[in-house]
Formats: structure tokens, C-alpha cells, sequence
């Protein structure tokens, strides 16, 4: 189609496989540019002959137009070559049994190109059948198609030349079948001297070898993309490889850009898949042979065979990629080293070379590197007497054949050039090439089959029953008994002693009593009492029922009678509720909403783990989730301090209740695989880790987890993707921060601190809980994280380092290193490590911070950061190791001797050495600054605490206040108040002392200030009731109960026990 009609005469040639098929007719090219052929012609297809199943993988069909011309009608017709084109067979392979193309013709360069149409593309249409399918769909299925590119050798010895009789081959060997090894060749490799690199995108070729039109080469559709070399799976992929591949692929270097395919059926792929696990890796041989324009075929062949290669060399591929579930390409660059016997099999198990041993099944001696016998021109009468036609063809077919013999022929100064030892590894060479199957050889869970194993892994717990509605209910039913009970009391009231009037007066008290003696005694003698109290009974079985879900007996008598007060407690509270509401006939109001928020209860449990109180933290971590049992931060901040404290299931049962509440909450996941390393069920932690990493969008501190989850089960390979795959999420992320950063320099704003931009949400929106879930969880739970320490500590102070400067909530004013975020100094590069780092440091997976520090030392260029030496100081504070603790400091002082998160880890060192004059100094130096450490709170609370013991109240009263002003708590209140009454400014103590009780009235120091508060100002009844609370919470201050013991001595009041 779309011929120039000016054309005369054209025929088509069809070749396969080296083969002539056949000749069409000559066709005359009708004026609308086209041309019938009704040609057809083919060849037999046979396993084990030479059109077998691997050649029609591996080549296309390959159609030649010509062009036929006369000048004189006494002269034999001239033949020119015009264009060519290529149909691939790989479709009657895959379940057809015909397929229809249009093949592209492409021009030859030495034919008169004007011929062609400018406008359009010609091409050929072509029908291939076959009588029957080639494969089954069962055979295909259970096989796999393997398709290898070669690109290109870089960095090739000096001894290349680009010489027209030296042929560059690579080679290697796949299983084909159980029975068949298939040798897998790339000749005919193009040497280029230096100059510019290879551009990308490039097609790939046919493994044809030079035809009439080179760009019928390409292979449709089929591309060399390239990539960043950290993407890569070869031996050149790190960083300080840059530099000499970058030079290397602007050098000399040997170009194949080909592909070759061939179908393993399915005891190939369980021999491929056998040989992987057993070998790791493949040997991949390189040499160069001459070639002659004639091949051999005398004795001399076979004796030269016994001789060594020039410049063989051989590749070690990498192929345990391959094994990784879902993988299906490995591309890289691959070192070549000299061809060693003994190397080759210690590393590949393979006792034998094919390029020395196996160079017969190569068919290198015979083969010509031409198109075919096409080369020869077209095989009739006409052609062999006409000179003219047989010379065009041969120019443009390059004629070539190989000789392997031909190397002995050589001087004796390119013999030893050949033999020069170590050459390709003083040169450095090496190959860049993909080998990929059509499917994976170890499949990867679906996102389906993963969700439900998750589910399997978290059994849903049953609904409760709705006991809500239940205890509401009998609670109403006990007001309205009482109600009843006291009406009719007050009823027997009147028939004894009648109605009181208003303008009566009041009655006095000893009438009163009397009244109330006469009530009782009439009710036990008629029985009404009985009666009453059982109208009462039932109700008060169903608010234990109910309300308390109490069941079953009581182990011991202390559990009964400490429920009992409970309950007595609750049921005078109820009875006076609805007592009220009958005789004032109006509804109580409901009971006040608790003062404190989750924020604040999250701050108070960190400030009671701080002092070692675990007790109590537990307490408040408890009524955090008891506030909203759907707060997805408040489940995994409670199974963080479980997993601190060494109580691995529970932290697990709170992690998997997270997961519950959000199946696709990517931090719940990740942590319920860091939980299930602990407890050793590693199938679990990896269904946990793989479901994290296929969540979209894709979190890079999941894909680095799993990465250290795989090197802990020793799966390096795997682990090695998935660290890949996090630098690169790393890569995009921090490109697009670059972009957001030049958008905003080129409007002339300035940005809102690009670098913590990605740390609002580390790894995309799956990070975060979502809105439907945590409703203001995040709003209200953020800031608390930023005040507080990360995590808890086994010291008593919070020691939070760094790690909810990034990861608190995920939201946070830091940079990408941990670090607050100055608008001076530029952070250092974010790495995957320091970010799962800060991520691991905020839930305490303490085992985990010591894998992706060890990978952050390795990966630094410039030595360890401030943020690593905090980081690892952090897991040394945890272990109570405080010289090796402050070994860290020391390095993070000096790297970085103006960041206040340094100066007030010093500072808690110190005060846990109490050493309190050091500590301090590294506070108030803290305070110097005009950013904020991460963790003011703490210092605020442990500088006031110095100042309040070296007797400095006006100061420790400023510090507790600006704590109170940055995250106001109930310590931060009573350091205001002692200062006060240490300052005797009693008005000012008492509030302060009030706001601290509103905020946690089960503080006993509390209590034991406000008693000494009101025995100053002579309040017995209050002094009496606060001494009673300090002494039932067990206050530990021993100084201060004596204190307030000598002020109830010297007033003579405050102890009911006086």
C-alpha cells in the first residue's frame, strides 16, 4: 500500500530463518499506490528441526520488495532492493492460530528513496496461519516468556578496535525445556569511539544481524528507557559509582541494543527458578572473534576449537532478584572479569564455557553475517547473468562470515594483547542489560488475598452487646422506684403527722427526730419498710447487671466490699439526683464535660511515665482511649508505651484494634508487623509489612520497614528492593518539593519551609488517620505530640531526641533530619533511614531504630549527622546507658553546638546524673535561643524544679508559668502554686493550686499544698478534708507531710486524728 505509482514492476521476497521462502509474482503498482501480490508460500514447523519452537520466539519473518526494471527488452530485467520489512511470530505462540498485519516498510538506503512516498508509511499486508495451535493454552499458561537486551559493553579494553573483521559476541544459556539447554547469542556488536552518550528513549532490535534496511531492525513498540542507576539491580548502582559510569558511557564502548527471546515451558521455569535458589548468579561470556569472508569448514576448525578465546570475558548476573515475589525484570550494570575456569564455577556451578566447549552448537564457523542467501540476490536466471543486480545487492548486504580458527592468524602483538591478563578488570568493563519475564516466578499477593489474611490475622470481636442503652434504661428505672418510694413515704408522712405549712415556720430539730423515729417505727411494725426495699431490689440487681456488668462472684472479700462502696457511693448519688428532680419538679442538669482533653491526657501519661509513675501513665493512656474508642492515635499511643515496658501482647492487641477500626491505616499495619517480630511470628509480620507497602499512595517509611524486616530474615535480595523502591519514593518526593520551592522563588514568596513540607504526611495520605475516624484527633492530639516527649522513657525524664519533632502525628515544624526547622542553616540530606527512624523512635520499636542506624552510618558520605547521634543516644537513654548516652551528646554538641534539641538532651542527662548545676546551665541555654527545643515542656518542668530546690521562687515561678502558657498540666500548676507559697503570696498559690486540681485531682502534693494553704488562713473544715485526700493518696513527699503535720501542731487544727 501507498507505493509510488510510478513504479513499474515489484515483487515481494519472503525469507525465514536464513531461507528463500519463496518470490511473488511481479505485481504492477496501480495509480492509487497499491499493489496485489496473491502470494503465498511456507515452511514447516518441527521441534526439534531448524524452524523450531525457539527460533519462531526469537525471529521474525523477514519481506523484501523489489523493484524489477528493463531498459531494453534484449537485456535481462534488473532487480533493486527498495524497502523491507519484518512480522514478528510470537503472536501464534500466545493461542491464535492467524494473525493480520500491516507490516512497515522500511526503505534501504542505497535504493532510490524518492521512490517512496514521503507522506505516508508503505507496508505490506500479511496473513501467517498455522493448521493447528503451537502451544496449548495450558502449556502457555504454564510456561513463561524470557526476553533478554543486551544494550551495550562500556568501558572497553583498549585493545578494541573498530575493525571490520572483528566481531563482538556475548552469550548465554537458559533451560528451553527439561532436556534442552539453548544457547542465547548477541553478535555483530557495534564499537563506538568516544563522543556523545547513548540517547534515551532507543529501540531495540531483531537479533537478525545486519539486513538491506537497518531500521526494519527495530523492534515495534520496544524501547531502551534507561533509568537512574539507584534503580538499578546490578554491581554499578551506587552512589559513588556515578561519577565513572557517567564517564564510561561517553567512552569507547561496544553497542548491541538487541533483544532475543525465548519460551520456557514449564519444567524450564522449575530448572530456571532451581538453579537460581541454588546459584545466585549467571554467567553471562563476552569475547571478540574475527571474522573473514569465507568460513572454514577444513580440519583446522576443529583443531582450533582446542584453543583458548581472545579477550573472553564473563559477567556474574545477579538473578536471586528474579525469586522475589512479583518481580518479573532485573536490568543493571554487570562487571566483566576475565574468564576464569575455577571463578566461574565457584560462583555459577557451571563446569563449562560455551564460546571454548560448546562453540559447535553456535554454528559460528559457517554462519554469514549477511540477510540470508537474500545477500546473494534473488535466485533465478535473470539474476545470476545480470553483474549489476548481484553487486547492488551485496553493498547493501554487508556480506560477513566468522571464522573462530582466524585468531591464530593474528601478529604476535595482538596475541598478547588478547592474553593480557586482568584486561577487562583493569578496564573496568562492564554490561548493561534486562533480562524479563512475562510473569513473575514467584507471584505476589493480591491486594484481596492480603486484606484477607489481615483479616484472618484480626478476627473481628463481636459486637458488644448494646449495654448502653441497657444501663441508661435501669438507671431510669431506679429513678422512677425512687420516685415511687418516696412518694409513698411521704404519703404515710402526712397520714401521721399531717402537711407543713410554708407560714408555719421551720420545724426545729429536735421535733424533727422525733418525727423521724415515729416514721421508722411505723414502717417495720406494718411491714411497709420490707416492701419498700424490695420495690428497690430489683432495680439495683439490674443496675449491677447493667452498668457494672458484674456477673459471677467475687474471688475475695475485699473485691465485694470494695465494689460494694462503689456502689453505695452511686446509688446515694442517683437517689439524691432523682429526689431533686421530684421536689424541685425540674430536670437535674447533666454532669459537666471533663476538664481535660486527650491532648492533655496524652501529656500527662508522658509526664507520669517521666517520673517513672507507670502505674498511673497506664491510667491515663486508659481513660484517653475510654474518651473515644474510634481515636485510631489514641490505641496506637497506649500499644507504644505496652511495647516500651515489655508487654508485647497487649501493645499487639492494640496495634491489630487500630487496624480494625482502619484496615488501610498504613502506621497501625506497620506497627502490628514491628509487634509481631517481637513475639518471633514472622509469616504474620510479613502479611502485616507487605499490606503496608501496597497501599496507595505508597509510603516510603513502609517500604523501609519491610526492607529491614527482609535483612533481619537474612532475605537481602529483598530487602534490597525494598529499599530501592523507598529512595526512590525519597527521589519524587523531594523533586516535587524542589519544584514547589522554585514555583514560590519565581512568584517572589517565600516558601513555608519546603523541607518539612513532606513530613506533614511522611509517605503520602495513607500515613495519616482518616478524618471520618479521628474525627479532631489529629487537630487535638498534634500539638500535644510536639509538646511532649516522643516516646516514653525508663528514665524519669522524658528524653524524647528527635523523634516527634518529625513524627508526632505527622505533623510537626522540623526538618526532614529531625531537627527543628531553622530558616538559617540548610538541613542536612533526608535519607529512607532517618525518616523511619523518626517514625520507630515515636512508637519505641527500639530493635528496629538499631537496623536503620546501622544502614544511616553506612549511607552517610560525609560522616554521622547531629540527628544520628541523637537518635542513637535516644536508644542508649532507654537501656539506662548514660555514659554511652553521653558519648553521643559530646559528638552532637560538636556538630552542631547552636541546636537547642542537643542542649536540652544534655540537660536531662545531667539531671538524671544529678548533676543539677550542669543541667541547669544547658537549660537556661536552651532557653537562649529563639527557636524551641522539641521538648520545652520538660525542661521548663525539670529548670523549675532546680530553681524551686535551690530556693529560687521567683524564677521557678516564671519558668512553671511559661510551661503552663506552652502546655499547661497539672504539674506545670503546682510548680506555680509552691512558688507562690513560697513566695507567700497565698491568694495567687491557692488558684494555681485550684487549676492543677481541675486538671488531675489525685495529685497528693496537691492536696498536702492546698492543707497548708488553708491552715495559713485558718480554714479548719477545708484543712481537715485536704488532709484527708493527701494521706488517702499516699503522698511520698515525706519533707512536706512533716511540714504540714508541724503547721497542724502548731495551729492546733487539720488532723481529724488529734
Amino acid at each position: 500500500k501507498t507505493l509510488k505509482s510510478n513504479l513499474l514492476f515489484t515483487l515481494v521476497r519472503v525469507e525465514y530463518n536464513g531461507a528463500v521462502l519463496g518470490d511473488s509474482s511481479k505485481t504492477h503498482v496501480l495509480p492509487d499506490g497499491t499493489a496485489e501480490y496473491d502470494f503465498s508460500t511456507s515452511f514447516e514447523y518441527s521441534p526439534d528441526g531448524p524452524n523450531s519452537l525457539d527460533v519462531l520466539v526469537q525471529k521474525p519473518v523477514l519481506l523484501t520488495l523489489l523493484e524489477v526494471a528493463s531498459k531494453d527488452k534484449k537485456k535481462p530485467e534488473k532487480i533493486t532492493p527498495l524497502a523491507q520489512a519484518v512480522v514478528d511470530l510470537l503472536p501464534l505462540l500466545q493461542g491464535v492460530r492467524s494473525l493480520k498485519v500491516l507490516a512497515p516498510l522500511y526503505a534501504v538506503p542505497a535504493s532510490p528513496s524518492a521512490k517512496l512516498c514521503p507522506e505516508a508509511t508503505a507496508g505490506l499486508e500479511v496473513i501467517v496461519s498455522t493448521k493447528e495451535l503451537l502451544l496449548s493454552a495450558t502449556q502457555f499458561s504454564s510456561g513463561n516468556l524470557l526476553s533478554i537486551t543486551l544494550e551495550a559493553a562500556y568501558s572497553v579494553p583498549e585493545a578494541f578496535t573498530a575493525d571490520a573483521q572483528q566481531n563482538y559476541m556475548v552469550c548465554l544459556q537458559m533451560p528451553a525445556s527439561a532436556e534442552k539447554e539453548l544457547p542465547l547469542l548477541f553478535k555483530n556488536g557495534i564499537l563506538k569511539a568516544d563522543g556523545e552518550k547513548e540517547p534515551f528513549p532507543r529501540p531495540k532490535n531483531w537479533p537478525l544481524g545486519p539486513i538491506l534496511a537497518p531500521d526494519a531492525l527495530n523492534i515495534p513498540d520496544s524501547f531502551i528507557v534507561g533509568g537512574p542507576y539507584e534503580d538499578e539491580d546490578g554491581d554499578l548502582n551506587r552512589s559513588e559509582d556515578k561519577e565513572f559510569r557517567t564517564q564510561a558511557e561517553s567512552s569507547r564502548r561496544v553497542v548491541w541494543d538487541m533483544e532475543t527471546r525465548c519460551f520456557l515451558d514449564a519444567d524450564a521455569v522449575a530448572i530456571l527458578q532451581a538453579r537460581i535458589a541454588e546459584r545466585r548468579h549467571w554467567p553471562v561470556e563476552l569475547c571478540r572473534m574475527s571474522s573473514g569472508g569465507k568460513g572454514k569448514t577444513n580440519k583446522s576448525d576443529k583443531k582450533d576449537e582446542d584453543k583458548p578465546i581472545a579477550f573472553h570475558g564473563v559477567a556474574f548476573v545477579n538473578m536471586m532478584h528474579l525469586l522475589c515475589p512479583g518481580v518479573t525484570q532485573i536490568r543493571g550494570a554487570f562487571r566483566v572479569v576475565n574468564y576464569e575456569d575455577s571463578e566461574v564455577f565457584e560462583k555459577t556451578r557451571v563446569q563449562y564455557s560455551i564460546f571454548r566447549d560448546r562453540r559447535s552448537q553456535l554454528s559460528l564457523g559457517k554462519e554469514r553475517l549477511g540477510t540470508s542467501p537474500s545477500s546473494k540476490a534473488a535466485p533465478n536466471k535473470s539474476q545470476k547473468e545480470d553483474s549489476n543486480a548481484t553487486v547492488s545487492w551485496e553493498m547493501c548486504g554487508c556480506v560477513l562470515s566468522i571464522s573462530l580458527c582466524q585468531h591464530w592468524l593474528q601478529t604476535a602483538q595482538h596475541r598478547e594483547q588478547c592474553f593480557s591478563p586482568q584486561q577487562y578488570s583493569e578496564a573496568g568493563t562492564f554490561l548493561v542489560m534486562e533480562i524479563k519475564l512475562d510473569r513473575p516466578l514467584v507471584p505476589k499477593r493480591l491486594r484481596e488475598e492480603l486484606v484477607q489474611r489481615v483479616k484472618e490475622l484480626i478476627p473481628p470481636r463481636p459486637a458488644l452487646a448494646p449495654r448502653t442503652e441497657g444501663a441508661k434504661k435501669v438507671v431510669e428505672d431506679y429513678h422512677k422506684r425512687v420516685t415511687s418510694v418516696a412518694v409513698a413515704i411521704l404519703r404515710e408522712y402526712h397520714e401521721l403527722f399531717g402537711k407543713q405549712l410554708l407560714d408555719q415556720g421551720v420545724m426545729d430539730h429536735e421535733t424533727m427526730e422525733e418525727q423521724k423515729r415515729q416514721l421508722n417505727y411505723e414502717l417495720n411494725t406494718s411491714g411497709k419498710y420490707f416492701a419498700f426495699k424490695e420495690q428497690l431490689k430489683y432495680s439495683v440487681v439490674k443496675i449491677v447487671r447493667e452498668k457494672y456488668l458484674k456477673t459471677t462472684a467475687f474471688e475475695t472479700k475485699e473485691q465485694l466490699q470494695a465494689f460494694l462502696s462503689e456502689l453505695y457511693v452511686y446509688l446515694v448519688d442517683h437517689m439524691h439526683m432523682a429526689l431533686n428532680k421530684l421536689l424541685s419538679g425540674e430536670d437535674v442538669s447533666p454532669a459537666p464535660p471533663p476538664n481535660t482533653t486527650r491532648k492533655q491526657l496524652l501529656l500527662f501519661a508522658r509526664e507520669a511515665e517521666a517520673n517513672k509513675d507507670l502505674k498511673l501513665a497506664s491510667l491515663f493512656y486508659n481513660q484517653r482511649i475510654a474518651r473515644d474508642q474510634r481515636s485510631i492515635q489514641a490505641w496506637l499511643d497506649y500499644g507504644a508505651f505496652c511495647l516500651l515496658y515489655e508487654d508485647a501482647t497487649k501493645a499487639q492487641e492494640c496495634f491489630q484494634q487500630a487496624v480494625c477500626l482502619d484496615p488501610q491505616h498504613v502506621q497501625s499495619l506497620l506497627l502490628c508487623g514491628i509487634v509481631c517480630v517481637k513475639l518471633q511470628t514472622y509469616e504474620e509480620a510479613e502479611i502485616f509489612f507487605e499490606d503496608a507497602c501496597s497501599l496507595e499512595p505508597p509510603s516510603i517509611i513502609a517500604w523501609t520497614l519491610t526492607g529491614l524486616f527482609y535483612e533481619l530474615q537474612n532475605s537481602y535480595i529483598q530487602a534490597e528492593r525494598s529499599f530501592r523502591e523507598a529512595k526512590k519514593l525519597l527521589r519524587a518526593e523531594l523533586e516535587e518539593e524542589r519544584k514547589i520551592l522554585e514555583a514560590a522563588e519565581a512568584e517572589g514568596k517565600k516558601p513555608s519551609s519546603p523541607s518539612t513540607e513532606p513530613e506533614k504526611i511522611p509517605d503520602g495520605s495513607a500515613d495519616k488517620p482518616p478524618e471520618a475516624v479521628e474525627d479532631e484527633t489529629s487537630k487535638e492530639e498534634a500539638p500535644a505530640v510536639q509538646e511532649t516527649p516522643e516516646g516514653p522513657v525508663v528514665s524519669p525524664e522524658p528524653g524524647n531526641l528527635q523523634a516527634k519533632q518529625v513524627h508526632s502525628d505527622f505533623q510537626s515544624s522540623t526538618s526532614q533530619e529531625g531537627q527543628p526547622a531553622a530558616p538559617e542553616p540548610q538541613p542536612p540530606p533526608c535519607t529512607i533511614f532517618m525518616k523511619s527512624v523518626e517514625f520507630l523512635m515515636q512508637f519505641n520499636a527500639v530493635r528496629f531504630v538499631h537496623k536503620a542506624l546501622a544502614h544511616e552510618l553506612l549511607s552517610l558520605q560525609g560522616g554521622p549527622t547531629c540527628a544520628y547521634y541523637l537518635a542513637l543516644g535516644w536508644t542508649y537513654q532507654l537501656r539506662e546507658d548514660l555514659p554511652r548516652w553521653e558519648e553521643c551528646l559530646r559528638e552532637a554538641v560538636r556538630i552542631e553546638p547552636l541546636n537547642p534539641n542537643v542542649w536540652a538532651q544534655k540537660g536531662h542527662l545531667c539531671y538524671l546524673q544529678k548533676d543539677f548545676d550542669k543541667a541547669k546551665d544547658c537549660y537556661e541555654r536552651v532557653l537562649s535561643f529563639e527557636e524551641d527545643a522539641a521538648d520545652m515542656h520538660f525542661v521548663y518542668l525539670r529548670l523549675g524544679s532546680i530553681y524551686l530546690d535551690e530556693k529560687q521562687y521567683a524564677r521557678a515561678k516564671h519558668i512553671y508559668l511559661l510551661a503552663c502558657d506552652n502546655s499547661a498540666s497539672c504539674l506545670t500548676w503546682l510548680g506555680v502554686g509552691i512558688a507562690c507559697y513560697r513566695l507567700e503570696e497565698m491568694l495567687e498559690a491557692e488558684d494555681a493550686l485550684s487549676e492543677a486540681n481541675a486538671l488531675n485531682n489525685t495529685n497528693a502534693e496537691v492536696w498536702g499544698y492546698l492543707a497548708l494553704i488553708c491552715l495559713q488562713g485558718g480554714r479548719q473544715l477545708e484543712a481537715e478534708q485536704c488532709y484527708k485526700y493527701t494521706v488517702k493518696l499516699g503522698l511520698q513527699n515525706d519533707a512536706l507531710l512533716q511540714e504540714i503535720r508541724d503547721a497542724q501542731h502548731r495551729f492546733g487544727f487539720g488532723d481529724p486524728s488529734l
